[in-house]
């Protein structure tokens, strides 16, 4: 059991432990394996040890194998409560190591902190002149006249070759992308399966595969927002990627709201066992659509010919 007071990764990790005490203690491998941790055997047993802070998403795998898949708390209420609990230990360990919290991006102009151009900068005072005696009193300095219309072109030419230079510059400069969105986009969401069918469509959990033939499975979801879903894909969120084989991300077909679309990857096992395997909503950078939400897996156990 991590000593509560050494600080609040170890108070965090012992409010995990208590947490898998009440599930009955199942050892790491049972909560990958029959209760769906989306997370590898080490970093389960990482996040209890107490040593520094899990991220969220390992936190998530292992409440959620525990307090939804074992215990069956409600889903959505168990993510406000740890997630409310991993953020506070997260600010109280920053603060405990004497850092500050990282602005979100487009936030830092609100934090109070000043800009750049608002800095005080002060500027160094024009140094004296030189003294008068060091200049030897046989040779006069004499004023060096030059006529005004050489200087005119050579501003011109200057302005003309400063022109070239930002016209070259705004030339072999590539536009700037768009900026990411923050998801979830208002009005977005979706459902595993709908209008009465399964979201699995072929090999259901438990489903038995045999080593080295490729299967296909395949999920059926369902668009129940607002907005029309497209360049989505499907991306390894984590799982036993190493027995079962697959593309890293797959696409989601064009799917309009209330429409209802299917999604398939080949997968070829390579060894004998459980293959578990979370997959997560993303778009074509690869960001989360759905941060929050479990995502799709499929469970299949991997036997020999």
């Amino acid at each position: 059991m991590p000593d509560v007071n050494a600080g609040p990764a170890a108070r965090f990790a012992a409010a995990l432990l208590d947490l898998k005490l009440s599930a009955g203690d199942p050892s790491y491998d049972r909560m990958r394996t029959q209760l769906r941790a989306a997370a590898s055997k080490s970093a389960l047993s990482a996040a209890a040890r107490g040593r520094t802070l899990p991220t969220w998403p390992t936190t998530w795998e292992f409440v959620r194998s525990l307090a939804v898949t074992a215990l069956g708390g409600d889903e959505e209420s168990v993510r406000r409560e740890w997630r409310e609990r991993w953020e506070t230990a997260s600010v109280t360990e920053i603060r405990a190591g004497g850092g500050e919290a990282v602005c979100p991006v487009g936030d830092r102009a609100s934090s109070g902190q000043p800009s750049v151009a608002g800095s005080d900068t002060s500027v160094a005072a024009d140094p004296p002149d030189p003294s008068p005696s060091l200049v030897p009193p046989e040779s006069p300095v004499t004023p060096l006249r030059i006529p005004s219309r050489p200087l005119w072109g050579v501003a011109a030419t200057a302005v003309v070759m400063l022109g070239l230079v930002i016209a070259v510059v705004v030339l072999a400069t590539p536009g700037q992308e768009a900026a990411a969105p923050r998801y979830p986009l208002p009005g977005d969401a979706s459902s595993f399966g709908g209008d009465g069918l399964p979201g699995d469509v072929t090999f259901p959990d438990g489903a038995t595969v045999v080593a080295g033939r490729p299967f296909t499975k395949i999920w059926r979801l369902k668009n129940l927002g607002s907005v029309p879903w497209h360049d989505r894909y499907l991306q390894v969120a984590g799982g036993t990627t190493v027995l079962c084989e697959s593309p890293d991300r797959v696409p989601v077909p064009d799917t309009e709201p209330g429409a209802l679309t299917e999604v398939r990857v080949q997968v070829t096992p390579r060894g004998t066992g459980i293959c578990h395997v979370l997959w997560k909503m993303a778009d074509a950078r690869g960001a989360l659509v759905f941060p929050e939400r479990t995502g799709v897996y499929y469970q299949v156990r991997v036997t020999e010919d």
